[in-house]
């Protein structure tokens, strides 16, 4: 990686993307990506532009980008050439996710620094062997131990200052304390169909949470059960003919795929919460 990336959200207000356009050109810097979206419905504008700066100079640009920052009233990020995301990911029994996801940091595809798995089950329960010299943490849980168990995942999240926590077929509930304190930066896969929407205006319901697709579920954590602003989705057509383990093979297959790319997506500030929605630009 020898780009940086400016990820950016604010009211919308006149000249936001020529004045950042300006910025990078002023300094030399060359744009090579550059998205943007104004949602009339919310009042805001979101906006991810990837450059080459010139020279060393990211520490340079974070201090001269704040006061035009301060002026449209932004919450942004700026992410140096170097930035490695640290990645905490959590699984119980069935591990055909984190299998997934390491795979795709050993080969480059997805880009982070795993510090931690932790998990409610032995390592012994996993087949996949990518775990390598990656720590591993077992933290039984029973319904009284609970709140000690998530305090010690607590510490590991905060010792090993992980960026993203990934819910990789993590099968316990989260309490309201630990959905909070992970607010933002924890990501799930659901091994159903979500949103499921009843009543009048089902479309309306759908626009309102923000549905991508009708299929595996990744969204964000947060303290109402599986309804997290939602990443990503797809859909995995079925036959008559199809056995309920032939149903399990192909829930795996877009469960891992489906989580794949909502990591992914997160960890190239792709992804913008927007309300109860969530803003995606695509790769």
């Amino acid at each position: 990686m020898t780009s940086c990336t400016l990820s950016l959200s604010c009211p919308i207000k006149p000249g936001v993307s020529a004045r950042v356009s300006s910025f990078t050109a002023e300094r030399g810097c060359i744009i090579l990506e550059a998205q943007q979206f104004s949602d009339r419905v919310t009042g805001r504008f979101f906006m991810r532009v990837v450059f080459d700066p010139n020279e060393n100079m990211a520490e340079t640009l974070r201090s001269e980008f704040a006061p035009l920052a301060r002026q449209f009233d932004m919450e942004w990020e700026l992410r140096d050439p170097d930035w490695m995301p640290k990645v905490v990911l959590m699984v119980s029994k069935f591990d055909h996710c984190l299998g997934d996801l390491l795979y795709r940091m050993r080969i480059g595809e997805i880009r982070m620094d795993v510090k931690a798995v932790i998990s409610n089950h032995p390592r012994e329960v996993l087949t996949t062997s990518l775990i390598g010299d990656i720590p591993y943490h077992h933290f039984p849980i029973t319904k009284d131990t609970k709140p000690q168990q998530e305090a010690q995942v607590r510490q590991v999240i905060k010792d090993t200052g992980a960026d993203l926590t990934v819910l990789a077929r993590y099968m316990q509930v989260l309490s309201d304390e630990m959905a909070a304190f992970l607010n933002g930066r924890c990501i799930n896969i659901h091994h159903s169909f979500l949103p499921g929407f009843k009543g009048a205006k089902p479309y309306h319901q759908a626009y309102t949470r923000g549905v991508k697709m009708i299929g595996a579920t990744s969204h964000y954590v947060t303290t109402d059960l599986d309804e997290g602003p939602i990443i990503a989705q797809d859909v995995e057509p079925c036959g008559h003919v199809e056995t309920p383990e032939d149903l399990v093979a192909k829930g795996r297959d877009v469960e891992r795929r489906v989580l794949a790319k909502a990591v992914k997506a997160h960890l190239q500030d792709r992804v913008f919460l927007n309300g109860h929605r969530t803003v995606v630009f695509e790769g």
